[in-house]
């Protein structure tokens, strides 16, 4: 999911059935913020969850309806596809977190990219001195 402008999260779900997204959407959007989603069934449950929802119809050529659209979700969705296929080929289910965990640092870095080297620098302490 990702906040307009904002942020990304990224989470791996066994499948799209609501007792999967339903919780996960629950843990990071507060009640009452607008949900734009596709024509998933599952998302059919928010408003009685406390959320503004509306859908775009993608199987009927709908991809903006005013304010709402699902464009910058599925941008996201597509780097990170384009990543694995251009750089790691195959990735197992066993390690899609990380990968998606990945994108989502990169995409929420997005308008400060000179933070990343230094914030990976530092995960690993003071460098060593150098001799001679």
């Amino acid at each position: 999911m990702v906040e307009r402008d904002g942020d990304v999260v990224t989470k791996v779900v066994p499948n799209v059935r609501k007792q999967n997204l339903l919780p996960v959407i629950a843990e990071n959007v507060l009640p009452g913020t607008a949900v734009h989603t596709d024509q998933n069934h599952t998302y059919r449950n928010l408003p009685a969850m406390g959320y503004q929802h509306e859908a775009v119809n993608h199987n009927r050529d709908e991809w903006v309806r005013g304010d709402c659209h699902v464009q910058t979700i599925e941008g996201f969705w597509s780097q990170l596809k384009r990543s694995i296929n251009g750089t790691h080929i195959h990735v197992s289910g066993k390690h899609l977190w990380k990968y998606a965990k990945e994108a989502e640092y990169r995409f929420n870095r997005r308008s400060r990219p000179s933070v990343m080297l230094d914030e990976l620098l530092s995960t690993f302490g003071p460098l060593p001195e150098r001799r001679g």
